[in-house]
């Protein structure tokens, strides 16, 4: 839990007044859940300034990034390649990663997430097949549906961008 603490108040005097990321019109430099961090940025330098000012505050409440774990994408239609240095070690570069138990990939897109659902949802049906091969009514059969499919199929739907081919 202490951790936990320092590093969020590691992560707002880092950061503060840091980044060029903006929603709505607010400036928005990280989204954090758990022990997670998530660092936002529209140039490569921007997310190099706020990387370079988390290792500086980081060793004053005696903690590091681990750079073994840390990862860069650029969400954009050109795949060009991130270069972000901490302690003379380049991060790695990926075409895609879960996080929060969803895929975002490098082009923006959605279709690997959505065939992703589909699937876990598919499976969780024919895990519960022999509930609707049993005498129930209709309308619970519908709920358990809702309750066990519609769930898995569309959990973290409402960030998909969709498009006519998904």
């Amino acid at each position: 839990m202490v951790a936990l603490l320092y590093s969020e108040y590691l992560t707002k005097e880092a950061l503060e007044g840091l980044g060029d990321f903006k929603i709505g019109g607010q400036i928005i430099y990280s989204v954090k859940y758990a022990d997670d961090l998530v660092s936002l940025a529209m140039e490569e330098k921007v997310l190099q300034d706020m990387f370079d000012k988390l290792t500086e505050i980081g060793r004053c409440y005696g903690m590091e990034i681990n750079v073994e774990k840390t990862k860069v994408i650029r969400i954009s239609r050109q795949s060009l390649p991130v270069k972000i240095m901490i302690d003379q070690k380049q991060l790695e570069n990926v075409e895609s990663f879960k996080y929060l138990g969803s895929i975002l990939t490098n082009d923006g897109r959605c279709t690997c997430e959505i065939k992703c659902r589909t699937a876990m949802a598919k499976a969780a049906f024919n895990k519960k097949m022999t509930l609707f091969t049993s005498t129930l009514d209709l309308e619970l059969m519908k709920k358990l549906v809702k309750c066990y499919v519609w769930s898995i199929a569309l959990y973290g739907a409402e960030t998909w961008t969709l498009r006519a081919v998904d």
